[in-house]
């Protein structure tokens, strides 16, 4: 089994990376800090085509696959998470329900736009009292002669304020669960569309976070994506591949993490190399850190690489599938859920060994932890995930 990256794949990566470490990465703690929008960095990352990594060629996108697109997110996340999940959104459940779902006429109007980051995608599904379960939302779409009428409010809305264009989920069959749910895409624009609450959140702090409000309005038939009581299906389908997403957060978080701990440990070994009183062990083993009395240290940030790594490895299996047109549903949400715990675990880990130094307000560790916490909750919280996976296991 060839486990290495197709020559396409890894150049790519190492595209995305020159960019991700060029512009997001030196603009990652101020974005922390300030809560502001790294314009910088999704300006680049729109005009390098990584807006459109999943739009096929004939709509202005790159035309990439699901591997493609997890390792773009990767790299993202390695230099600033609030930059990958802005990227993640928009190109994964922001516009593929439009990619999957949409009309020939749809995919024309609005997917050229969006693979050109012209319009910045979000997702509009969660609600105050439909959060895990979707079925239960409430936001209405009442039939108005040849369109709509939307009315209600999501909350926890990724992009809110930035983009140009939601993908709005809402009732159209009043006395149904999942089969009453219609998708329509709602450009942000459209009279009756406000902001509502912006949240400021532990982590994430660059991504845009709050309400979406609907009071009156309208959508024409042609904004509805599919037909009727189809919504639920389109969510779950841009949320199986949305997760492909959250894992390669995941991974390049994880993978930022593992870094930060090992340029530490080097250089704290070369301050002890550099010292008049070397210890014993150090003399003996050369190059062999000895600052924190024994090799524990040493063996943390051995199972911070390994699980890392292994993570990495069922996110790749998921993509690939993903790529391949084969079912994917349980290893996506499986990639999510390891990857996302292993991910929290690490930069924990990461942030032990730095010790007070990883504690302080502004340090790489720290952020690394607050960005990690949130990729457990969103698009599935872990327990969701449990139970998608034991699902198609029994079933």
């Amino acid at each position: 089994m060839n486990l290495d990256l197709p020559p396409q794949h890894a150049g790519f990566r190492d595209s995305v990376r020159e960019i991700a470490q060029g512009v997001a990465l030196p603009l990652a703690a101020e974005v922390d800090r300030d809560h502001r929008f790294p314009e910088e960095a999704v300006k680049a990352a729109a005009e390098a085509g990584l807006m459109g990594v999943l739009i096929p060629r004939e709509y202005g996108g790159a035309g990439l696959d699901a591997l493609a697109f997890m390792l773009c997110i990767d790299e993202l996340a390695r230099a600033c998470a609030s930059t990958s999940v802005i990227v993640d959104v928009h190109t994964s459940v922001g516009s593929e329900p439009i990619l999957l779902f949409g009309s020939d006429e749809q995919k024309k109007r609005w997917l050229p736009r969006m693979a050109s980051g012209e319009l910045l995608g979000a997702f509009a599904l969660t609600e105050p009292a439909a959060g895990s379960d979707a079925a239960s939302l409430q936001t209405s779409a009442r039939r108005n002669g040849d369109g709509y009428v939307l009315n209600g409010t999501k909350v926890f809305i990724t992009n809110i304020g930035h983009a140009g264009l939601y993908i709005v989920f809402a009732r159209t069959g009043p006395g149904e669960r999942a089969a009453g749910v219609s998708a329509f895409i709602v450009p942000a624009d459209s009279p009756g569309v406000k902001v509502g609450q912006v949240f400021k959140k532990m982590g994430l702090n660059g991504s845009p976070t709050g309400e979406l409000v609907l009071e009156d309005v309208a959508v024409p038939t042609a904004n509805r994506l599919g037909g009727e009581g189809e919504g639920f299906r389109v969510a779950m389908r841009a949320l199986d591949s949305g997760r492909i997403g959250i894992s390669g957060q995941a991974l390049g978080i994880g993978q930022a993490a593992v870094d930060e701990a090992t340029a530490l440990m080097k250089r704290r070994a070369k301050e002890q190399v550099a010292s008049p009183h070397p210890a014993d062990s150090l003399r003996e083993w050369a190059d062999l850190p000895t600052w924190w009395g024994g090799q524990g240290e040493e063996f943390w940030l051995a199972d911070m690489s390994t699980r890392t790594e292994s993570a990495r490895m069922l996110a790749y299996h998921a993509a690939w599938l993903c790529s391949a047109g084969r079912p994917f549903t349980r290893e996506a949400s499986m990639a999510k859920l390891h990857c996302t715990d292993t991910t929290m675990q690490v930069a924990l880990d990461a942030l032990q060994l730095a010790g007070e130094e990883g504690a302080l307000t502004g340090s790489p560790f720290e952020r690394h932890v607050r960005d990690a916490k949130a990729l457990q909750i969103y698009e599935g919280s872990n327990q969701v995930q449990r139970v998608v996976i034991a699902r198609d296991i029994l079933r």
